[in-house]
């Protein structure tokens, strides 16, 4: 049976319903489907651009709030675990309720929540908004995946979700240009104040173009304990790997207490599963080894993706001392590139399938983080460029690939979840990069902070700040000025901070690579979705 036959025509469930197929348009603006893809876009724009805009800005809201590098983790952290918590959950409501109310409902918050980021006056609040930010975004991603599967013929899906790809792709891409202008130019507040009109822009589309889509045996109800348990098992993961890096030491008590709750707790969700009637993820599902490839992919696409990225800002604002827009402009390889390969992956990955592009694209990834690993405080705009450049080159595949994998491999009626559940991998992966990458770094800078201070031969013991200041690759402003300082002094101490973070993040570095070439790894495994109709236990490999 062909791909598009199982589209159109789905086998009766065991109640007897049957999924439908995408209606055609009606000939106006709702529902029609290339509107519906530029309705969603927009939305989704808002949220991609977001998981790398404020990365730029981080190194102006720690100065201005005076945070410490655990904070300004938890602005990313905060908001990418409030994602991956929420998005499935999120996925299900759409399923349930409707994905284009899902949608309008996420826009609105999230831009609600963006200025009230905009509007605080403390470390605590921001990571307290970000947190909200993320639980409404993950309302409108997975809605907008729905939206796509719904609305499209299967034989343009694949074209469909290769746009939005772009889309994702060009906006991820995009956020440190934009964000380095807005901060140099304006305030790191402004970052978060853009996403008002372009919310309200969103808003307004989606209320005139989208229809709503519902198969017609959608969940009825809620797996509340699923969600619970979950929620508590990803929560502790994360927790804990940022704490073990932090203060509390991976052979901590309190380290192997948490992660090991984690475990637990995503066990007993997995047995939970399997006996509730409606479970929040039929287990199911993972039969599709594809679909199952697709998920791991994404997770290990996004750990080595967001959490070098996290490092890259710091390097070129605190090592090469450039400003915000500077340092945006010296990533305009990286965006470039996943703009111009975006589209090309898709209809590469439309006309051969999935696998040959993923695979490649993971390769050139894990090629580009261990040339990242050279990188020093007098490398060329020419070499950095390379290494930028072919991250965005195997970046594009990825993200557009591996969506089409996990939600083309899903059932229709669980498309909400499919997305969720693409979603979730990435935001997953991008904290846990964040924490891991993080905790790396930390381990590092401690372990050679004193050892290079000594090697330098100054004198007095070193100041606990400028340990912590080698985290972030910035000198502290002030310090040649600071009683009984000479230049050599300040050249030598500025030379310890700057040695001591290009060896923690060439670490970071080689670690995402090691990511990147398990990713390749994952996937062989990959093929083009096989848009299975029955749910849960249903899925075919």
């Amino acid at each position: 049976m062909t791909r598009q036959t199982i589209v159109e025509k789905a086998p009766e469930q065991p109640g007897g319903s049957r999924d439908s197929a995408p209606p055609a348009p009606s000939g106006g603006l709702r529902g029609h489907p290339w509107l519906t893809l530029f309705g969603v876009a927009v939305g989704v724009m808002m949220v991609a651009l977001d998981g790398t805009i404020v990365a730029i800005a981080n190194p102006a809201i720690q100065k201005d709030l005076g945070a410490s590098l655990s904070q300004v983790q938890w602005i990313t952290n905060g908001y990418l675990l409030a994602l991956a918590v929420a998005l499935i959950t999120a996925g299900k409501l759409g399923d349930r309720f409707g994905h284009r109310q899902t949608f309008l409902i996420g826009i609105a918050g999230f831009a609600a929540a963006s200025a009230a980021i905009g509007l605080s006056g403390s470390i605590a609040l921001v990571i307290l908004f970000r947190v909200l930010q993320g639980l409404f975004g993950a309302l409108l991603m997975p809605a907008a995946l729905g939206l796509l599967r719904a609305t499209f013929p299967a034989e343009k899906l694949n074209m469909a979700i290769g746009i939005w790809g772009m889309v994702i792709g060009a906006s991820t891409a995009g956020g440190p240009i934009l964000g380095g202008l807005l901060v140099e130019h304006v305030s790191w507040q402004s970052v978060f104040f853009i996403n008002v009109p372009v919310g309200v822009v969103a808003l307004a589309l989606g209320l005139v173009i989208l229809r709503d889509h519902r198969a017609e045996n959608a969940p009825r109800s809620f797996d509340i304990p699923g969600i619970l348990l979950l929620s508590g098992a990803m929560g502790a993961l994360v927790y804990g790997l940022i704490k073990a890096g932090e203060s509390w030491g991976w052979g901590g008590t309190r380290t192997w207490l948490c992660l090991g709750g984690a475990v637990l707790l995503f066990v007993l969700f997995a047995l939970w599963e399997t006996r509730v009637g409606e479970p929040l993820i039929p287990l199911g599902m993972f039969r599709s080894v594809p679909l199952s490839a697709g998920t791991v992919l994404m997770v290990l696409m996004a750990f080595a993706f967001m959490g070098g990225l996290f490092f890259v800002t710091f390097y070129l604002q605190g090592v090469r001392e450039l400003s915000p827009v500077d340092s945006g402009l010296r990533l305009l390889p990286l965006t470039a590139m996943m703009i111009v390969s975006s589209p090309l992956a898709g209809a590469l990955i439309t006309r051969f399938g999935p696998r040959v592009p993923l695979v490649g694209g993971m390769v050139c990834t894990a090629v580009a983080m261990f040339g990242m690993t050279t990188l020093t405080d007098g490398t060329s705009t020419t070499a950095m460029s390379l290494w930028f450049a072919l991250l965005g080159l195997g970046l594009a595949p990825v993200m557009v690939g591996a969506t089409e994998v996990i939600v083309g491999n899903a059932p229709l009626e669980l498309s909400g979840v499919a997305g969720g559940l693409q979603q979730a991998a990435m935001q997953v992966g991008g904290a846990l990069g964040t924490a891991v990458l993080g905790a790396v770094m930390s381990s590092r800078v401690s372990a050679e902070f004193a050892e290079n201070w000594t090697a330098a031969g100054i004198p007095a013991p070193p100041d606990p700040r400028l340990e912590e200041a080698a985290e972030f690759g910035a000198v502290p402003a002030g310090l040649a000025d600071a009683p009984g300082m000479t230049p050599e002094l300040a050249s030598a101490i500025g030379t310890v901070v700057h040695d001591t973070f290009m060896s923690g993040m060439g670490l970071a570095f080689t670690v995402a690579g090691v990511v990147a070439v398990v990713a390749a790894g994952v996937a062989t495994l990959a093929r083009r979705g096989a848009n299975a109709d029955a749910a849960g236990g249903g899925v075919h490999v």
